[in-house]
């Protein structure tokens, strides 16, 4: 690769670029393209970045294969560039050069999905979730992922990069996706963000009781694209005070309800890990040809889901769109149905006590399995009347609110106790449970596991059931 001659082209028509006969605004890249003086530039990157090696970078003019301008001034950062020059601003030359060589040279880089969460976690977080990293990242780190950091923000479209200084991201590679979808609010084009990165997600949404949403999906590819537009980042507008104490408004992201402290990090690290890897024992028994581990692995990524779909809907603790209540009931009644009924066949008309039965079970004081009884029973209820279309039982708004936080409480620590207590080997947990409930042995195969996993991996608020037993 001829990569001096590249760079020499480039710092000699960025040096030109202020005496190039054009208007000083709205300069489009065509027209860039179409001056004498960057045609050396095009034929330093057919040589220094040949098509054998950078397909991604050239495209089919009337037969022929040439550089894309939109890649090589659009996508590079270089009509950017060359445009702020042409308005007399001030840019250091060399470093664009060098951003503009890396950006043609560097091997195509692993298409990622990033998943910018609603929460609020310390500077610095790196924690693994199996294929993924939850991670946070100053504002110049944001820059060096996408093309061109020379520019700072003076590229269009990077000043919202500093409302995302710290923002917790999930992001994880897609080895051979040529990706070429556009940046996109979850659930906006084909699948919903949480179901396909489930397994990411569950864990950290089982951490705490505060509801956890994704606020939107990224495609990153490092170095040549990070796409963030500014209405990709929810924000809210707060008031401060400036040095003359005059009211000034000014943006900041939602963050929600959801925070990790720098103590609780080790926590949720320990935490995330022991979580995973139950899921990832889980869904590794799909891999025995065996119907009962494939099966229970399909139920716990089927309540995952629904799980997930109902936070998504789920704006703070008390606040849900009223039209989507029934919904959100169906969501968390069928990820209990999906955990709590056996993989292996069962009598229909049991179903419904089974799950209250199984459910309360997996709690470690009466009280509060009478408790979690009784709403899981009044779910089903409710759920059965709805499918059947016959009217549900009228509730107050407030009422209704109390009972969908009970509910999404109750479906959280059943998942999680699920995780817990799941057989490693291809025994039936549902069989455990029948046996527990009936006294058979309770306290060694429900109890001491519980307080056994939470003693050593706490989770945000340690269970008032496991602490009161």
């Amino acid at each position: 690769m001829d990569t001096p001659d590249l760079r020499e082209a480039v710092i000699t028509w960025l040096g030109q670029a202020h005496r190039l006969p054009l208007a000083p605004h709205a300069v489009t890249d065509a027209e860039l393209a179409a001056q004498p003086e960057f045609e050396p530039v095009l034929n330093a990157v057919v040589h220094a970045a040949p098509i054998s090696e950078h397909r991604d970078l050239y495209g089919k003019v009337d037969g022929d294969w040439l550089p894309r301008l939109s890649a090589i001034l659009g996508q590079s950062g270089l009509g950017d560039a060359t445009r702020l020059l042409v308005r007399q601003a001030r840019v250091p030359l060399e470093e664009i050069a060098d951003d503009f060589v890396a950006f043609c040279t560097a091997p195509a880089p692993c298409p990622e999905d990033w998943l910018l969460l609603r929460a609020d976690v310390p500077e610095g977080t790196r924690i693994p979730l199996g294929r993924y990293t939850l991670q946070t990242f100053t504002p110049d780190e944001l820059r060096h992922l996408g093309p061109m950091p020379a520019l700072g923000n003076q590229r269009p479209g990077t000043s919202h990069l500093d409302l995302l200084t710290s923002a917790p991201f999930l992001h994880t590679a897609h080895t051979g996706r040529i990706s070429t979808r556009a940046p996109h609010w979850g659930g906006h084009r084909g699948p919903r963000a949480e179901a396909e990165h489930w397994r990411a997600l569950l864990p950290l949404m089982l951490w705490s009781s505060e509801p956890l949403r994704v606020q939107a999906v990224f495609d990153v590819e490092r170095g040549r694209r990070f796409g963030l537009r500014s209405d990709d980042v929810p924000t809210t507008l707060t008031t401060s005070l400036d040095r003359h104490g005059m009211e000034e408004d000014y943006e900041v992201r939602e963050s929600g309800s959801y925070h990790v402290t720098p103590a609780q990090l080790p926590a949720l690290k320990a935490f995330c890990a022991q979580v995973t890897a139950r899921i990832d024992s889980v869904v590794a028994g799909t891999t025995s040809g065996r119907r009962l581990p494939t099966r229970r692995a399909r139920r716990l990524e089927r309540a995952a889901r629904h799980l997930l779909r109902a936070y998504q809907r789920t704006y703070s603790n008390y606040s849900v769109w009223q039209q989507e209540a029934d919904e959100l009931l169906l969501d968390y009644v069928i990820a209990l149905e999906a955990l709590m009924i056996s993989p292996a066949d069962e009598e229909h008309q049991k179903i419904s006590e089974n799950i209250r039965t199984r459910a309360s079970t997996l709690f470690l004081t009466p009280g509060q399995r009478t408790r979690v009884e009784e709403a899981v029973q009044q779910a089903y209820s409710a759920r059965s009347k709805y499918v059947h279309g016959d009217k549900l039982t009228e509730h107050s708004p407030t009422q209704q609110l109390d009972q969908l936080r009970e509910l999404r409480l109750i479906a959280r620590q059943v998942i999680l106790r699920w995780l817990i207590l799941t057989p490693t080997d291809l025994g039936d947990l549902t069989a455990l449970l029948d046996a527990a409930s009936a006294g058979t042995s309770r306290e060694g195969l429900v109890d001491e596991p519980l307080r056994a996993f939470f003693a050593a991996t706490p989770a945000d608020e340690f269970p008032s059931d496991v602490l009161a037993s």
